[in-house]
């Protein structure tokens, strides 16, 4: 292995970068495009565009601002490993508007606020109704304390908050509460969310997979449509801050829960992504194929089937300007569900492409699970940090990356896990160490290549329901 330095060297990444400039509208994956029997020849991976129309090597669709570290929670799997009383370095209030005016000059279509508990710092509505006054749209992940009260949740809906990030892990309290270290934590999610409908903020729920729920996916799904949310966020487990090695899934484990969320996504009211499951996009789109060949097979080219095989409607989309084509749709999006989390492959977002992490310090990285220093707001524009730092360059060239992944057909579209890669062996353009599928160009060049599947050291079953 590389160390990183000779990795990304110490100064400008002269490598060429493929710069791409997109259209404004693009087909979901699941349109036929026909009416006839002939089924049509799937686009080469490399020539499906990124939805909305944006250049990745210019800027993000998502960037995410960790506006503290504070947190009273003591999650399982936390990220930020938060502590109770924040940071006494985090960027002040007017630091964080500074940020705010750079997120505007970027256009980022989504910005999220997390944390940490994003409650715990005193200025978090004023941020909020600063940045909408800008027209930037904010998103925030709060954690399920006391501090989230009905009185903050209509607070940050008149503040100008566009939608609210809430994790759930289980369909029981038994489950959630042991994820997030507090007893009653499931009882004030769910109230949380019920007031958040109540003042009029769309919901979307993250849970983070792990050994310990992944069997819990039917039973949370079925809570969630009683909850009225419009999005499940599926976080697939980085062992970093305190997240761990234990409870990662196999690469075979993956591919069970990607059948699970495929099946689901056929039958559920509301959309369904993906973080941390670059390949999760592969298995879509190796499935939309074989539910292509069915229908045709079958004398019916009217698109998608549901699990039942009947054909599903599609609804007339959201308009295609930039403002609701790319960022949060203001409630319920209109596409039906299925629809809308196909959608998500088309962006092509992973680690550094497309996507960026500033933490409560300022400092940048590709996302908050890879911890590769790229730059600090403090002593470098936003934009130069994105699209100059070599770790960034980098992670946006699939040409440089290793392994089966370097080889993949998929690679344009999924990429792989850069921070499950970073954090299994200290490369963040290693091959993708929980995934099973075969490329079919890649043989491996020498005896001690890594293992194509992913089976973590003292790996426990998955707890049975």
């Amino acid at each position: 292995m590389q160390p990183l330095h000779s990795v990304f060297g110490s100064g400008p990444d002269n490598a060429e970068s493929s710069k791409r400039h997109f259209p404004q509208e693009r087909a979901t994956l699941h349109d036929a495009g026909s009416s006839t029997n002939e089924p049509k020849t799937p686009e080469p991976m490399h020539s499906i565009p990124a939805r909305g129309g944006i250049d990745y090597d210019e800027s993000p669709f998502l960037a995410i601002w960790e506006v503290t570290q504070s947190c009273d929670l003591a999650c399982k799997h936390c990220r930020a490993a938060a502590q109770p009383i924040a940071h006494p370095d985090q960027l002040t209030n007017a630091e964080g508007k500074a940020l705010i005016d750079q997120i505007a000059d970027l256009h980022i279509p989504v910005f999220v606020f997390t944390g940490g508990d994003p409650l715990k710092r005193s200025d978090v509505f004023e941020l909020i109704r600063y940045a909408a006054a800008k027209g930037v749209h904010v998103a925030l992940t709060p954690s399920a304390t006391p501090l989230l009260t009905r009185e903050a949740i209509f607070k940050l809906k008149e503040a100008g908050l566009v939608r609210l990030g809430i994790s759930l892990d289980g369909s029981t309290p038994e489950i959630h509460d042991a994820f997030r270290g507090l007893p009653g934590a499931w009882a004030r999610t769910i109230q949380a969310i019920e007031w958040a409908n109540e003042a009029g903020i769309p919901i979307q729920v993250h849970s983070t997979i792990s050994r310990h729920n992944a069997l819990d996916l039917d039973n949370l799904c079925a809570l969630f449509e009683k909850l009225a949310i419009v999005m499940w966020n599926v976080f697939f487990l980085v062992p970093v801050g305190r997240g761990q090695l234990a409870d990662l899934l196999s690469g075979e484990e993956f591919e069970q829960v990607f059948g699970k969320i495929y099946e689901l996504s056929h039958r559920v009211s509301f959309q369904i992504k993906t973080t941390e499951a670059m390949h999760y996009r592969r298995y879509l789109l190796q499935h939309n194929l074989e539910e292509r060949k069915f229908s045709h097979a079958h004398g019916n080219g009217h698109g998608p089937r549901t699990a039942n095989h009947e054909p599903r409607q599609h609804e007339p989309g959201p308009p295609t300007d930039r403002s609701s084509s790319v960022g949060y749709e203001p409630g319920a999006p209109t596409a039906d569900a299925q629809a809308r989390s196909h959608a998500w492959v088309t962006r092509r977002v992973n680690d550094g492409k497309g996507f960026m992490f500033i933490s409560h310090t300022g400092n940048v990285y590709p996302s908050g699970f890879l911890p590769i220093h790229a730059g600090n707001i403090r002593e470098t524009p936003l934009a130069d940090i994105y699209r100059n730092a070599p770790i960034f360059k980098a992670l946006r060239d699939t040409a440089r990356l290793r392994g089966k992944c370097g080889a993949c057909e998929f690679k344009e579209i999924c990429g792989g896990s850069r921070a499950r890669a970073y954090a299994l062996t200290g490369d963040p353009l290693a091959q993708e160490p929980c995934c099973i599928y075969q490329p079919r160009n890649w043989h491996p060049r020498e005896e001690g290549e890594p293992a194509a599947i992913c089976q973590p050291a003292l790996a426990t079953p998955l707890v049975t329901l």
